[in-house]
């Protein structure tokens, strides 16, 4: 529907996720973390599907926590329709590191607080040149949350997870690329035509799509393992993949 704030489109293998809320920058409010759920969970259910990408409407990513329910949740935290409101904006975007398929943030414009943790949850990050990525909990008298802190220092240290998450620093595109944050920085109309490109590449086998991105979060992403411990991971799927192949 065109008017849900979670739009999902399926073409060629890939499934696209659309944050259509731009009259507030795409902040995430109960509602749509819920829709957001019910997308990743359709995404699981289609086997065709063999990558996703996630992209807004608008000029913002995504504005973080909409405000509204920051406020509500400040009121009274321990009220149970606010706990469990915050509850489902986090589920949102740890629902999105738990997809079963490769996935790519194709990021325009501002990242803010959640909408930080919604791009730092997928595998792989193509931003504009101009964006604006900052955390901005601490700004907001805010402490972070979600996770903020580990999701982003896994990816770009402990050095400069401190600059942005304790002490404001906002980064661009190219900064991103420098620090590890995105694979690569484009001009912005380009953003999500790159991002498609990529996700097409994988998505072309999705069945061993799925099984290489498990192994993957697996040995790489949820705290790095040994290689002697990645060569057991790898292994079975391996010898999976060349049976398969010798079957074609």
């Amino acid at each position: 529907m065109a008017d849900a704030e979670v739009l999902l489109e399926v073409d060629g293998g890939v499934a696209v996720v659309t944050l259509n809320a731009p009259d507030r920058r795409n902040a995430l409010t109960p509602a749509m973390a819920s829709e957001l759920i019910d997308v990743f969970d359709q995404v699981d259910a289609q086997p065709e599907v063999g990558a996703l990408v996630v992209r807004a409407v608008g000029k913002s990513f995504c504005a973080g926590g909409d405000v509204a329910t920051l406020t509500n949740a400040g009121k009274d935290p321990a009220a149970p329709e606010n706990y469990d409101g915050m509850g489902r904006i986090y589920d949102s975007f740890y629902r999105l590191g738990q997809v079963k398929v490769p996935t790519i943030a194709a990021v325009r414009g501002s990242a803010v607080g959640a909408g930080m943790n919604m791009l730092l949850a997928a595998d792989l990050r193509i931003v504009a040149n101009d964006a604006r990525l900052l955390a901005g909990f601490l700004k907001r008298g805010l402490h972070p949350g979600g996770g903020h802190f580990v999701i982003l220092s896994r990816l770009i240290g402990r050095e400069a997870a401190a600059a942005m998450a304790l002490f404001g620093e906002e980064i661009n595109g190219p900064k991103a690329v420098e620090l590890g944050l995105a694979w690569e920085s484009v001009d912005e109309s380009a953003v999500e035509d790159r991002a498609l490109e990529l996700a097409r590449r994988v998505a072309a086998d999705p069945e061993l799509a799925r099984v290489a991105v498990g192994n993957f979060r697996r040995e790489v992403v949820n705290g790095a393992v040994s290689w002697e411990v990645a060569t057991q991971f790898e292994r079975p799927a391996q010898m999976w993949s060349m049976r398969r192949s010798a079957k074609d």
